[in-house]
């Protein structure tokens, strides 16, 4: 298999002894508490003993493919403990995992395949056909193995041994995909030790007990939420819980976290609200709760109240960061989430801020300006983009996007955001790369898309277009239609105003604060 690794990651030599990675983590308590649950979803449950005798035999699977150190292998499905296994035994094996979002088009899948020069895929049966369709762009790829019958007869007949390889943990562990301001998405390379480091500095900040054993995330595990959370629970040998994916049901959450004993859990605002709207939520055993967390969108103060209202033993948290810091680089515990409301709070243990502007002077407390990060958590680069990785490691720290001010506390609040970026129910959705697709209708002549409010999501986009012939403008349908081929469902317009041209400034480029004036809502 080809093995080319990015441009930005570290050498992969090491003292042997010295790595520790997620499946080293597993293989442990296999051998400690082998009888201890360490994973459950919809429709399984798997001691220490079983998922590490599982991953163990697909990681023979995938060494008989002659799978190995830097290669890369996608992972497309739906939350299952199969989608575990499977990145746990990629690590096992030295290779790079590369986790898809299921809700992407199959041309958009096919990107991501070709960028990452993944040689496997590892899917469900329901994306089996995207992949196809996908790989026609992606060379790289060899073989597909679909969850279901065919991967569990690999696993049946694969030997149930493993000659343990020596894996650094400055080598990279994932790439994970994040949408960029340029329309084409970047992968981010976080090594072992950008994500093992985070654990332990999370569990430092947080002051993460041993009867915190039982965690559970409403976050796809495509989502770095999913994949980071897990984490700390695998360090001690507790319990991750993996929600269904498909539409949230509050009820069914609120029973999972009484049936399971849930200690620790993290969900989107907008996930909250209807989790703390359930009927006789009063009712249910919640009694072990003791920490949920929200993030990725904005929380307002009477939703905070009404979580620290509904679930008076747990302590309220805020996380903040972003999928290249591994991912969280500040919290905001307990009565700061009222008394310093809409702040992101203070850095974590093991991250370091400045507040900059423009030419990397930090700017005086209260004054807005760049938050920067240095960190062992921050991953090494994106991959196979030197240029996008010195620009956002210029100046020796990682430009994050985001513009935030500093109170007289040392409080952090984001007021604007760098990067063109809508947040709707906690999925990122980059302008330049919906405009990118909805400009090839053959009948938009320009198009730009801004955010709009939305009780429920927050914010949706608004696609304002102005057409190449105005007798003959694209409807809403056409619209519609073209965005499905094109762009995953959480990208596409909700709402499509027709204008006859774009306000640009002197330099041509669109003015979008007065779109957001005329059409939606001006930022803070």
């Amino acid at each position: 298999m080809t093995t080319a690794t990015a441009t930005t990651t570290a050498t992969t030599a090491t003292t042997p002894g010295r790595g520790m990675t997620m499946s080293d983590l597993v293989a442990r308590h296999a051998r400690v508490s082998p009888d201890e649950v360490a994973i459950v979803d919809p429709a399984h449950r798997r001691t220490y003993r079983e998922l590490d005798d599982r991953v163990t035999r697909l990681a023979n699977v995938l060494a008989e493919r002659e799978i190995g150190a830097g290669d890369r292998v996608a992972v497309l499905g739906l939350n299952s403990i199969e989608v575990v296994e499977s990145w746990l035994a990629v690590l096992r094996v030295g290779a790079i995992a590369v986790p898809v979002n299921f809700r992407l088009a199959a041309s958009e899948i096919g990107y991501a395949l070709h960028d990452s020069g993944a040689c496997l895929v590892i899917t469900d049966e329901a994306f089996a056909g995207a992949v196809e369709q996908a790989r026609t762009g992606a060379t790289d790829v060899g073989s597909v193995i679909t969850f279901g019958a065919e991967y569990e007869q690999l696993l049946a007949g694969a030997p149930d041994t493993w000659t343990e390889r020596t894996v650094p943990d400055e080598a990279p562990a994932y790439i994970m995909y994040t949408s960029g301001t340029t329309g084409f998405p970047k992968g981010a390379v976080l090594t072992h030790r950008n994500l093992y480091l985070h654990a332990f500095c999370s569990m430092a900040t947080m002051g993460t007990t041993g009867d915190d054993r039982v965690w559970m995330s409403a976050a796809p595990l495509f989502h770095i939420a999913g994949l980071s959370g897990m984490l700390p629970v695998l360090i001690t040998g507790g319990k991750v819980v993996i929600p269904p994916s498909g539409g949230f049901d509050p009820a069914a959450t609120v029973r999972t976290l009484a049936d399971e004993g849930v200690t620790s859990c993290f969900m989107v605002p907008a996930q909250w609200q209807a989790v703390c709207a359930v009927p006789g939520l009063d009712g249910y055993d919640l009694s072990g709760l003791r920490r949920i967390s929200w993030g990725a969108a904005p929380a307002s103060t009477t939703l905070l109240r009404t979580m620290i209202d509904s679930f008076p033993q747990a302590e309220v948290c805020t996380a903040f960061g972003q999928t290249e810091c591994s991912p969280v680089t500040t919290n905001l515990r307990g009565e700061d989430s009222i008394r310093k409301i809409g702040s992101v709070g203070t850095p974590m243990v093991g991250v370091e801020v400045r507040v900059v502007d423009d030419d990397m002077n930090d700017v005086p407390r209260g004054e807005i300006g760049e938050i920067v990060y240095r960190s062992p958590m921050v991953m090494t680069g994106y991959w196979n983009k030197p240029e996008e990785t010195a620009e956002a490691f210029r100046g020796g720290w990682f430009h994050s996007g985001d513009l935030v001010r500093e109170d007289p506390d040392g409080y952090l609040y984001v007021v604007d955001r760098k990067k063109d970026m809508i947040i709707s129910g906690g999925e990122n959705i980059y302008c330049a790369e919906v405009e990118n697709a909805l400009a090839g209708h053959p009948k938009i002549a320009e198009v730009a898309l801004i955010g709009v409010p939305d009780p429920k999501w927050g914010e949706t986009p608004l696609a304002i277009v102005a057409p190449r012939d105005p007798a003959d403008p694209p409807t809403d349908d056409e619209i519609e239609a073209f965005a499905r081929e094109h762009l995953a469902a959480y990208k596409r317009p909700r709402h499509v105003r027709l204008v006859d041209a774009l306000p640009r400034n002197p330099s041509g480029k669109v003015v979008k604060p007065v779109l957001r004036e005329r059409y939606g809502a001006p930022r803070p």
